[in-house]
């Protein structure tokens, strides 16, 4: 697999770039991805002096054998969350809508937090491709689904039979505390909450019950906090969350 970056900014500062890149090489070495190249683009008068733009493509291949087959999923299956390291890349629109984004406001700290704002909104995404590798080398997840835009209720039926839904328990989910600081301060109704945010849970892996507990323990042992959240039950809801 490999990466490619592209950035476009008002004025070309070497220094920033320097460090724009850095930022992305990081997030390569920790996929194990290489970073083939990319292209700077200087561009005033279309971007500010200040203002800059990223964006990337990766490419990645699989073997057929190798491709997750939902198919074999059944009622009873369970589901597994890891959590995730904040907001990641999504629903910034919204929560520029909800914060009056200004260094004031982004400097303050919230004893919930245990940082500033500014600090908790801008945590690196969390990735992970070393976790869900040394699962694969052991145990067979029925399917795998990374909790991006639209949170619970469009990213897990994407990664599910037809037929089958995600049956969660509302108290189980680890809500980590931005999300539930930006539901009090928008005053945004849960289900919308859970339909933009991944709300603590970055990424879902459906696996066999009798692999669950060995999934959760390599996923621990890997770095990252897996729990079990819900199981697979005959439904076309695609998620229900009670």
């Amino acid at each position: 697999q490999f990466f490619l970056d592209y950035i476009a900014l008002g004025k070309n500062v070497p220094e920033k770039v320097a460090s724009i890149v850095s930022g992305v090489a990081e997030g390569c070495v920790q996929s194990g991805c290489a970073l083939v190249g990319g292209e700077t683009a200087e561009m005033p008068g279309f971007y500010p002096e200040d203002e800059y733009d990223v964006a990337g493509f990766a490419v990645g291949v699989v073997d057929k054998s190798k491709i997750l087959n939902m198919d074999s999923q059944k009622e009873g299956d369970v589901l597994i969350a890891l959590q995730s390291s904040g907001v990641h890349s999504n629903g910034f629109s919204l929560i520029r809508n909800v914060f009056t984004v200004n260094e004031q406001n982004l400097a303050r700290h919230f004893a919930d937090l245990g940082t500033t704002l500014g600090e908790c909104l801008l945590t690196p995404t969390k990735i992970y491709v070393n976790a869900i590798q040394k699962l694969l080398a052991e145990v067979q997840p029925k399917s795998i689904a990374h909790i991006t835009g639209g949170g619970f209720y469009e990213n897990i039926p994407r990664a599910l039979k037809k037929g089958l839904s995600a049956k969660i328990d509302r108290s189980d989910v680890q809500v980590l505390p931005i999300f539930d600081l930006i539901a009090k301060t928008g005053k945004i109704p849960e289900h919308d909450m859970f339909n933009t945010f991944n709300m603590g849970v970055g990424m879902m892996v459906c696996v066999a019950q009798e692999d669950a507990d060995k999934a959760v323990r390599i996923l621990n042992e890997a770095g990252e906090n897996a729990y079990v959240l819900g199981e697979l039950v005959a439904s076309d809801e695609g998620v229900i969350l009670k």
